[in-house]
């Protein structure tokens, strides 16, 4: 089945964490991949729906979390990303993006079977992200070179699990057939 949407999770970063070094290198390696896959998807009449941490603020919209990422120090790693006006946003507050948030209902109204799942932490999020998706049936697809890690060896584990346990598709964010036909 061709992806029927590409979920960004959490790349609107202001990278202030313990981890926030060795995560920051990961993404500058990663984020050409990302911004491809974003314009690709946008290009094939794909939706782009952007899932973010909302850094403690309860009271934040997306339009609050992008601001406070982009006049941090690390803008460079959030601009090239940025949502256009007509993605879709949705504020999440733990690790998987469909806990306690509206993505499973917007993604059903949509009619969408079929995510590709990039951003970060491939170990973390991603993975309980890719988890969540295929216990409601969703097909899953993962492109490993457009997600970012902090633990190398734990992010290739969690690629296997993704792949062995959930039946994600593991791809190149250059695979031709992603947005393709079936």
């Amino acid at each position: 089945m061709a992806v029927e949407a590409l979920i960004v999770i959490d790349m609107i970063n202001t990278y202030d964490h313990p981890d926030a070094e060795t995560l920051r290198k990961s993404v500058e390696d990663v984020l050409p991949n990302v911004r491809r896959l974003i314009e690709r998807a946008r290009a094939e009449d794909i939706a782009v729906i952007y899932v973010n941490d909302n850094f403690g603020l309860w009271r934040s919209h997306h339009d609050e979390l992008l601001d406070i990422a982009l006049s941090g120090p690390h803008a460079e790693l959030v601009a090239p990303i940025r949502p256009a006006d007509d993605s879709l946003f949705v504020v999440k507050a733990r690790h998987s993006i469909f806990y306690d948030t509206p993505l499973e209902y917007l993604l059903g109204q949509r009619g969408i079977e079929s995510v590709l799942l990039c951003g970060q932490v491939t170990e973390q999020c991603i993975l309980y992200s890719a988890l969540d998706a295929h216990i409601r049936h969703l097909d899953v697809v993962v492109a490993e070179d457009a997600c970012a890690s902090i633990h190398s060896d734990l992010a290739a584990a969690a690629l296997r699990m993704m792949e062995r346990n959930m039946q994600a598709r593991v791809v190149r964010s250059t695979d031709e057939a992603l947005f393709g036909p079936a």
